[in-house]
């Protein structure tokens, strides 16, 4: 008798992993990721040109007038605010900007196809507007160009 109560049922070690929670957790990743991603469309796909130049340092956002193959104008006051505008009131948005902040910086990013009158134009909307400088925005050039 004290033989058997003295054995010890050993368990069995199991070699499985439970991946119940894993995935509760890749759906709760599935689902942020799939309400974040339309939000991530900040801007107007436009096609820079490319350059050597070196990029500015900035002490605030900047405000970033862009032009897109087909002439339209799009401004964007705060990062990810991007909206088309027409050309006048392009001119009249920022004037009421620079007259707010005079040393507020004007980015200008247009089309690598677009053509170099609407750029131009829009620059000179720009400088009615009471702009005093404005920038281009390129691409870094690749090593391979």
């Amino acid at each position: 008798m004290s033989l058997s109560l003295k054995r010890h049922r050993r368990r069995k070690i199991k070699a499985e992993i439970n991946v119940v929670p894993y995935i509760d957790v890749m759906l709760v990743l599935l689902v942020i990721f799939m309400i974040t991603a339309p939000l991530l469309n900040l801007g107007v796909d436009v096609d820079l040109p490319k350059s050597d130049a070196k990029s500015l340092q900035q002490k605030s956002d900047p405000v970033i007038v862009q032009v897109d193959v087909d002439g339209n104008y799009f401004l964007a006051v705060k990062a990810g605010s991007n909206e088309a505008v027409s050309g006048d009131e392009l001119a009249s948005r920022l004037a009421a900007i620079v007259a707010a902040n005079d040393q507020a910086q004007v980015l200008v990013g247009a089309d690598a196809k677009a053509s170099y009158q609407t750029v131009t134009t829009a620059i000179d909307l720009l400088k009615k507007a009471g702009v005093e400088k404005v920038s281009l925005i390129s691409a870094p050039r690749g090593p391979a160009q």
